[in-house]
């Protein structure tokens, strides 16, 4: 993990927030987060939402507070008109695949592919750079 506080803070808060955050807290504590941004899916032809960090405190877990974050979000998709939502679970993070499968996520068969870092700035090229067809 390579993110600051002040990234969080920066790209999550003001009048250019790149993703919204559900806080969960018992007595004051900070319980667990959902972190996650719109989506559109020209397949589906309806929004959804896309997370990207569930996150319960190690003092928290079993109390379903992920579970409880993730029904809050299917209720805010739902009622402003979307139909989906959608995250990625790291292949060896097996009990996080036994929690989505649990409370009733479907594992689709898509790849992922990624441009990062340097593999992004080299495909960008540079703003000169002509296009060619």
């Amino acid at each position: 993990m390579t993110s600051t506080p002040d990234d969080i803070r920066r790209d999550g808060f003001g009048p250019h927030a790149h993703f919204h955050t559900l806080i969960a807290e018992i007595d004051s504590s900070f319980a667990g987060m959902c972190l996650y941004f719109p989506i559109y899916s020209t397949w589906r032809g309806q929004p959804g939402a896309y997370v990207q960090d569930l996150f319960v405190a190690k003092d928290f877990r079993g109390l379903r507070i992920g579970e409880r974050l993730l029904r809050h979000l299917a209720r805010a998709v739902r009622d402003q008109g979307g139909g989906y939502i959608e995250l990625q679970v790291d292949a060896g993070n097996v009990s996080a695949q036994r929690f989505y499968q649990r409370i009733g996520m479907k594992r689709d068969a898509d790849h992922v592919y990624q441009f990062m870092g340097d593999s992004l700035t080299a495909f960008a090229g540079k703003e000169d750079d002509e296009e060619t067809a």
